[in-house]
C-alpha cells in the first residue's frame, strides 16, 4: 500500500504492538492510534515515516516509552499523546521535530518530566499540559519556544509557581491557568507578554490578588477570574487595560468591590460578577462602560443598591440581577 495516506485502527484495544514493516508506508500522513489501549511500545523503524505530518496516541494507557526514533519524524506537526496514563518521560530526540506545530500531553498523569531538548522546537505553536499532575518543574530551555502562542498547564498541580522563563513567550497569546490551585501570586513579570491576548485564571482559589503590573497587557481582551474565591480585590491599573472586552469574575465570593478605575475599560462589554456574594454597591464609575453590552450580577446576595449612573449606559443590552435578595430598588 505504497500510495496509503491515512491509517485508522482507533479504538482496537487488542493491538499490542506494530508491525516493523509500517515502515513502508512512504506516503503516510496520518496514523491514528487512539485508544489501543493495550498498545505496549512503538516499532523503531516508526521512524522512517518521512511524510507522517499528524499522530495521534491519545488514551494508549499501556504506552510507557517512545522509541528514540521518533525523532526522524521530519514532517511532523501534531502529536497527540492525550491521557498516555502511563507514559513517564519523552525521549530526548523529540527535540529534532522541527516542523512540530502541536504538542498534546494532557492527563499524562505519570509524566515527570520533560526532556531539555523541547526548547529546540522552534515551529511549537501550542503546548498542552493539562493535568500532568506528577510534573513538578519545567526546564528552563521552553523558555526558548519563540512560536508559542498557547500554553495551558490547567490543573498541574504539582508546579508550585509561575517559571521565571515563561516570560520569554514574546508571541504567547494564550495562557491557560485555570483550576492552578498551588498558585498564591502571578509573577509581576506577566507585564512582559506583550501579545497575551487571554489568560484564564479561573479556579485559582489561592490568589489573593494581582500584581500591578497586570495593567501593562495592553492587548489582553479576556481575563477570566471566576471561582478566585480569596480574591479580595482588582488593582487600580486594571483600569489601563483599553482593549479588554470581556472581564469575568463570577464566584468571587471575597470580593468587596471593585476600583473605580474599572471605569476607564472603554472596550468592556461583558461584566460578569454572578454569585460575588461579598459586593455590596458598585461605583458610580461604572456609569463610564459606554461599551458595556452585558452585565451579570445575579445571586449577589450583598448587593444593596445600584449607582444611579448605571443609566448612563446607554449600549446595555441585559442586565441580570435575579436573586439580589438584598437589593433596595
Amino acid at each position: 500500500m505504497s500510495a496509503l495516506q491515512k491509517l485508522d485502527l482507533n479504538n482496537y484495544s487488542s493491538l499490542q504492538k506494530l508491525p516493523t514493516s509500517i515502515s513502508q508506508l512512504n506516503a503516510l500522513k496520518n496514523l491514528y492510534l487512539d485508544n489501543c489501549s493495550n498498545l505496549q511500545k512503538l516499532p523503531t523503524s516508526i521512524g522512517q515515516l518521512s511524510a507522517l505530518q499528524n499522530f495521534h496516541l491519545s488514551t494508549c494507557s499501556s504506552l510507557e516509552v517512545l522509541p528514540t526514533s521518533i525523532g526522524q519524524l521530519g514532517a511532523l506537526q501534531n502529536l497527540y499523546l492525550n491521557d498516555c496514563s502511563s507514559l513517564q518521560k519523552l525521549p530526548t530526540s523529540i527535540g529534532q521535530l522541527s516542523a512540530l506545530q502541536n504538542l498534546h500531553l494532557s492527563r499524562c498523569l505519570n509524566l515527570q518530566e520533560l526532556p531539555t531538548s523541547i526548547g529546540q522546537l522552534s515551529a511549537l505553536q501550542n503546548l498542552y499540559l493539562h493535568n500532568c499532575s506528577s510534573l513538578k518543574k519545567l526546564p528552563t530551555s521552553i523558555g526558548q519556544l519563540s512560536a508559542l502562542q498557547y500554553l495551558d498547564l490547567h490543573d498541574c498541580s504539582s508546579l508550585k509557581k509561575l517559571p521565571t522563563f515563561i516570560r520569554q513567550f514574546s508571541a504567547l497569546q494564550y495562557l491557560d491557568l485555570h483550576d492552578y490551585s498551588s498558585l498564591k501570586k502571578l509573577p509581576t513579570f506577566i507585564n512582559q507578554l506583550n501579545a497575551l491576548l487571554n489568560l484564564n485564571l479561573n479556579g485559582c482559589w489561592g490568589l489573593q490578588k494581582l500584581p500591578t503590573s497586570i495593567g501593562q497587557l495592553s492587548a489582553l481582551q479576556n481575563l477570566h477570574l471566576s471561582r478566585c474565591s480569596n480574591l479580595e480585590a482588582l488593582p487600580t491599573s486594571i483600569g489601563q487595560l483599553s482593549a479588554l472586552p470581556n472581564l469575568n469574575l463570577n464566584d468571587c465570593s471575597s470580593l468587596q468591590e471593585l476600583p473605580t478605575s474599572i471605569g476607564q475599560l472603554n472596550a468592556l462589554q461583558n461584566l460578569h460578577l454572578s454569585r460575588c456574594s461579598s459586593l455590596q454597591t458598585l461605583l458610580t464609575s461604572i456609569g463610564q462602560l459606554s461599551a458595556l453590552k452585558n452585565l451579570y450580577l445575579n445571586d449577589c446576595s450583598s448587593l444593596q443598591k445600584l449607582p444611579t449612573s448605571i443609566r448612563q449606559l446607554s449600549a446595555l443590552q441585559k442586565l441580570d440581577l435575579n436573586n439580589c435578595s438584598s437589593l433596595q430598588v
